[in-house]
């Protein structure tokens, strides 16, 4: 049996609280990302109770929740945007910043002293400790990703999905609750004059996710958001996405 992975709520919270406020909490901006993270958060604990996972798997589902978007605040103040193509991938660089900057120690190191022997890439810590912070940093790394990465274990793959799944459910409220000529930055009166270009209706169509390079115009992007949906993959993520009603609300877009 491996060593347990302690995981304190309060402890990450508290982290978190402790990172952000570093940051200009009246940017927009930020706050948005601040209150997706709990949300996030949330919804990871409620897909992974709804899979009947162990206390200790839900608790490393929400922690995940907790520290995936955790790059996009440094963007924020280094770029000016959410735009990965414009700045850098944020998962990618969520995954450094925890990992190759060993800031995961201040999340769970004081809890799981092994930690530090793991970021030195040591191989004296637990087994237990190597495969929790493993799924953290694989789940991290493909949550905003277009497929996950091939060549992972059942189990990371479990958790990428819980994550994705959830980030993907949450965009759903953003994108409903944010004007859209906020999110493109063009004036009202031009968004229901865009196109869907024929590229992003194939996706459609074929009932997947639209890559990002093929997204052209605001209705594009419209069109991309709903398909998030196709991606979904359990059954809980779609109980909630009928729950929130913000999918029918992008459906009736004019």
């Amino acid at each position: 049996m491996m060593d347990k992975f302690i995981i304190d709520r309060k402890k990450i919270m508290d982290e978190f609280a402790g990172y952000t406020k570093d940051y200009d909490i009246s940017d927009e901006k930020i706050k948005l990302k601040v209150e997706h993270t709990y949300r996030v958060a949330g919804l990871c604990d409620r897909i992974a109770r709804s899979l009947g996972l162990a206390v200790e798997d839900i608790d490393l589902a929400w922690a995940i929740g907790m520290l995936h978007d955790i790059g996009r605040f440094d963007q924020v103040r280094q770029y000016g945007t959410f735009s990965d193509a414009d700045s850098v991938d944020h998962a990618h660089y969520a995954s450094e910043l925890l990992f190759d900057k060993g800031m995961i120690v201040d999340y769970f190191g004081s809890a799981n002293p092994g930690i530090y022997n793991y970021i030195e890439n040591k191989n004296t810590c637990s087994a237990g400790l190597s495969e929790s912070l493993g799924i953290i940093k694989k789940a991290v790394y493909n949550h905003s990703a277009y497929k996950i990465e091939e060549g992972l274990c059942e189990r990371k793959v479990l958790f990428c999905n819980i994550i994705r799944d959830a980030d993907k459910l949450d965009i759903f409220k953003v994108v409903n609750d944010t004007p859209l000529e906020d999110i493109y930055r063009v004036d009202k009166e031009e968004i229901p004059k865009a196109e869907v270009t024929d590229a992003v209706m194939q996706a459609l169509r074929e009932k997947h996710a639209v890559l990002r390079s093929l997204k052209k115009t605001p209705a594009d992007y419209i069109a991309a958001y709903i398909a998030l949906a196709f991606e979904l993959v359990f059954p809980e993520s779609f109980y909630i996405l009928k729950e929130q009603g913000y999918l029918d609300n992008l459906l009736d877009f004019k």
